[in-house]
């Protein structure tokens, strides 16, 4: 059964080095796409990816990344909208490539966040002018001073 995912990897000195990443494309034959990346050199990083592949490889590969020290998370609700400082410009939905923010409903053309939908990839705060869009758990920070 074919997948698709999005994971936050968390690495530390101990793992930073090795190239965990490479070896999910070619050990465990998944298509990945970086969806955000920060990497603090011989310190720590945080790695968002986007998956594709075959279920069971991509359950080999957790365990592979989990081995090797990988902290391995969803990333469900790192974005937050608050809709009371909302003005439904609809700038954000133009931002979003992954549809959590649309209008479904083109009679009353309001905003609605789906948060299952986010892949925390920020843009939405870039096109955000009344700053209705934030990040609610900032992975950066938290893998930072980990």
């Amino acid at each position: 059964m074919e997948i698709h995912k999005i994971k936050v990897l968390k690495v530390n000195k101990a793992n930073l080095q090795r190239p965990v990443v490479c070896e999910l494309s070619r050990k465990f034959d998944l298509t990945f796409s970086i969806l955000k990346a920060k990497i603090l050199p011989r310190q720590v990083g945080l790695i968002i990816l986007e998956f594709w592949g075959e279920q069971h490889k991509y359950e080999e590969a957790m365990e592979f990344l989990t081995s090797q020290g990988v902290r391995v998370e969803g990333i469900e609700q790192e974005i937050a909208y608050d809709e009371h400082k909302c003005t439904q410009c609809g700038a954000c939905v133009t931002f979003c490539p992954s549809a959590a923010l649309r209008i479904d409903d083109r009679k009353t053309m309001k905003i609605v966040y789906h948060p299952e939908d986010c892949v925390g990839c920020e843009l939405c705060l870039t096109g955000c002018g009344p700053r209705a869009m934030s990040v609610a758990n900032n992975y950066v920070e938290f893998a930072v001073n980990a």
